[in-house]
């Protein structure tokens, strides 16, 4: 469909006379004001084929180029290419909804204690109906149900198990103890500083026991799950914190080549492009996990070895072809990186478990 320009050149965003269809000052296109409904869709689904046509044209110098996009980048041909902090927002986001979504976790939430023989049978059917988890985990968790509840099986027949180990699980279990459950003799937390304050000041807790007791006694008497909490922390939370390591990733790129003499803002571009590839990566193996069928132990497990050999060879590549070093230098250099990359992703999750936790109570 054609477009209706105006006939005036000057440009009603921010004034600049027009020497073209755009402004060369802001960039909006000299449309007319007034313009039909079909005028309006057009233009609204060529901005997003716009952005269409440039995903795909990334996508096959992002998966099979290592570095490419980078250096294009760099070199200022970025017209035809999406921009990397857009492309690693989309291209996590895919990836983060399937990875919450994959096979096992916590897929079926029931209540194994003191079921009925019919509610177990249910549960066991419900397991065994599921397609979203593995054979072997299936059978795990049966096996599991059967403990909780008091049974065994023999010869592929479930029987009652009166031994008394069973029967002290059972009762464990109705205890429903909490984890972090404070291991002092006080049953509060006001309890436990007036006994504090009794005591002398060389023997009294720190300021880390205090605060830990303080939480595992909020933690006990809200009932607080804390599996199901960090859970929905990391669903929440996860794909931001690993927003905020990409430019902790870069300064560790820095430090690492800084005899290339590179900027920081060229390090932050191949963080984002690499990340977005190992994303986009891992989203087509999740893929690729959902369509095999579970029988295929074997081929998921091939799947897996040869992604990390991939992974492994694409950032070997893709730092040559970006910092032009050789090839036992990159290989010592990835090391030094990837060690370093460990230890600040440990760090960072373990102040992210701890902040979760201690702000859910």
């Amino acid at each position: 469909m054609k477009k209706h320009y105006r006939h005036e050149n000057n440009c009603l965003n921010c004034g600049t006379t027009l020497e073209g269809k755009y402004c060369h000052n802001c960039g909006q296109e000299n449309l007319e004001i007034k313009e039909s409904f079909g005028h309006m869709m057009n233009h609204a689904i060529s901005d997003y084929f716009h952005f269409d046509h440039q995903f795909f044209h990334t996508l096959k110098p992002l998966l099979f180029k290592p570095g490419f996009l980078t250096n294009e980048y760099m070199a200022g041909r970025r017209v035809q290419y999406l921009h990397p902090v857009k492309m690693y927002i989309f291209i996590s986001l895919v990836y983060f909804l399937l990875f919450f979504q994959q096979k096992g976790g916590d897929v079926i939430k029931v209540d194994f204690k003191e079921m009925t023989t019919e509610q177990m049978n249910a549960a066991v059917k419900q397991i065994q109906q599921n397609q979203y988890i593995p054979a072997k985990a299936k059978k795990e968790a049966i096996d599991d149900l059967y403990k909780d509840n008091g049974y065994k099986v023999i010869n592929n027949k479930v029987v009652k198990d009166t031994s008394k180990m069973a029967r002290d699980r059972i009762k464990k279990e109705k205890a429903d103890p909490h984890m972090f459950a404070p291991t002092a003799i006080d049953t509060s937390f006001e309890q436990y500083t007036l006994n504090q304050h009794k005591m002398p000041a060389a023997k009294r807790d720190g300021w880390f026991e205090r605060y830990y007791n303080q939480k595992a006694y909020a933690i006990n008497k809200q009932k607080i799950n804390i599996k199901e909490v960090v859970e929905e922390g990391l669903k929440h939370n996860f794909p931001k914190v690993m927003f905020l390591l990409l430019p902790l990733f870069a300064l560790i790129l820095r430090i690492t080549f800084y005899r290339n003499k590179k900027f920081y803002v060229e390090h932050l571009i191949y963080s984002f492009h690499l990340h977005c590839f190992i994303f986009l990566f891992l989203t087509i193996l999740m893929i690729l996990k959902f369509i095999i069928p579970e029988s295929w132990d074997v081929v998921s497990g091939w799947l897996a070895f040869g992604a990390v050999i991939a992974i492994t060879w694409y950032i070997y590549k893709s730092l040559r072809v970006v910092y032009h070093r050789s090839r036992w230098r990159t290989i010592t250099k990835m090391i030094g990186m990837s060690l370093s990359y460990s230890f600040v992703f440990f760090v960072c999750f373990t102040i992210f478990l701890i902040l979760t936790i201690a702000t859910a109570v």
